[in-house]
């Protein structure tokens, strides 16, 4: 029991790693005000800025109150985008840990030619699991089992069935944006992914999805997995993490609640100051 706590214990540790690295990127976020600057602007730098604009000056906008009102959304959605690169870490250690995977096995990309040029442009997804790279035999059967079911569930012909190598996963924290631009682009990566005979998977963390989006990916045969802690490991990303992996997710996130919520709220509360 002891050795069971202390390995989870240093699961936790290396888990939590990767979330905290992730967000730390929010804590020191400044915004550009259209300047082109990668750094962004500080208050002194801003007031400089908009004091030196008459329009501006007359309406007030060069007040400390816009800095911040700047830095707080800009801040916050720098905060949900490195929640989901936390995600991607997370989940690519997990499959690691739990298939005995290595960082090679748990990538994948694929190259398409550049518009109008004869050079070429590498595209990533988040995680791969390659069935017949699991060196535990239990493991890659439940895999295999899973893949069946969930290729079947989204109406994979089953000749194309037959042929697949594994599920490849766009990991995200939620969905909540209608951006097609990124929509046309996860088409896009269904087909190859498909092309490269592997079943591609939206897992999310959270259940956030716009409900348009969702039956966009249905008809591009996206398996879905939502961040719910109900459903099946063809629908819940908590559910697969348990079942499929081996790995009590939704049981880490719980343990680990107060600490996520420290470096959040410390990270929330540097933003609005």
């Amino acid at each position: 029991m002891t050795n069971s706590k202390t390995g989870r214990e240093s699961a936790d540790n290396r888990y939590m790693r990767c979330i905290r690295e992730a967000l730390s990127v929010c804590m020191n976020y400044r915004p550009k005000f259209g300047a082109g600057r990668k750094e962004g602007l500080s208050l002194e730098e801003f007031q400089s800025l908009y004091g030196d604009d008459p329009f501006y000056t007359w309406f007030g906008l060069n007040s400390a109150l816009v800095h911040s009102a700047h830095r707080a959304a800009g801040g916050m959605t720098s905060l949900y985008r490195q929640i989901g690169m936390a995600g991607e870490r997370l989940f690519r250690e997990i499959l690691k840990d739990c298939l005995g995977l290595d960082d090679e096995q748990v990538n994948w990309s694929y190259t398409v030619p550049s518009t109008g040029s004869k050079r070429t442009r590498t595209l990533s997804l988040d995680g791969r699991i390659p069935v017949d790279r699991i060196p535990d035999a239990k493991k890659a059967d439940r895999v295999r089992q899973w893949l069946r079911s969930a290729a079947a569930a989204v109406g994979v012909d089953g000749s194309v069935l037959a042929s697949l190598r594994g599920p490849v996963f766009e990991v995200r924290q939620g969905y909540k944006s209608k951006d097609s631009k990124r929509q046309n682009a996860d088409v896009g990566n269904a087909s190859n992914a498909y092309a490269h005979s592997y079943l591609p998977v939206v897992l999310l963390f959270s259940i956030q999805i716009d409900p348009d989006v969702a039956e966009r990916y249905a008809r591009a045969q996206w398996v879905l997995l939502r961040g719910s802690l109900n459903g099946t490991s063809l629908t819940s990303t908590y559910a697969f993490s348990k079942e499929v992996l081996g790995y009590d997710l939704a049981g880490f996130f719980e343990r680990n609640s107060a600490r996520i919520k420290s470096e959040v709220g410390s990270i929330i509360k540097a933003l609005l100051q």
